[in-house]
């Protein structure tokens, strides 16, 4: 058990039955009253986020999940597929755990995969990938006002890039907001 002044970014803990996993906290001290603390969760089944507020004696149940490397395989309608690179076991996931990662997602991309109690919970993308970009409009003479331009990547996600990026270069991007980082080639 874990106190919830304790918790912190990243722990999983169980609430209601349903796994949680903490985004934001903040701990609020008040002058006559306990101290409190506001917690942004993250459903770790089904993905959407609640802001909730607990007393900060109130214990949680710590949940422990284990993170695997595996490399993503293909999909398969509505399950995706990956390969665990220790046993090389294939491992599906539907499509619910995958959606916020799908505008990031390529064949053969090396990632970690979050299980708890053997079951897989979700995935986990590097902080930063490479993408070929797949079209981009030509940047115009004088028009420097914002100095981007938009360009859609090899997955289908459109990205703000610079002008000098063209049709077929290669460019990381943070995985986390979707801003362009740098070129590659």
């Amino acid at each position: 058990m874990i106190d919830a002044g304790e918790l912190k970014k990243g722990f999983t803990i169980k609430l209601d039955g349903q796994l949680y996993q903490v985004l934001d906290f903040q701990h609020i001290k008040m002058a006559r009253g306990s101290a409190q603390v506001r917690l942004k969760l993250r459903d770790v089944r089904a993905g959407h986020t609640t802001e909730r507020s607990f007393q900060a004696t109130q214990k949680f149940a710590r949940v422990v999940v284990e993170r695997h490397n595996v490399q993503y395989l293909y999909n398969d309608s509505s399950l995706y597929y990956f390969m665990d690179a220790d046993t090389f076991e294939q491992i599906p996931v539907g499509t619910e755990m995958v959606a916020g990662a799908l505008n990031f997602l390529k064949e053969g991309m090396n990632l970690q995969i979050q299980t708890y109690k053997g079951k897989a919970i979700g995935i986990e993308l590097p902080v930063a990938v490479e993408i070929k970009v797949a079209e981009t409009g030509s940047a115009f003479k004088g028009d420097t006002a914002t100095g981007t331009k938009p360009a859609k990547l090899e997955t289908g996600v459109a990205v703000q890039v610079p002008f000098f990026i063209n049709s077929g270069d290669i460019i990381k991007v943070d995985t986390r907001t979707g801003a362009y980082l740098e070129r590659i080639s």
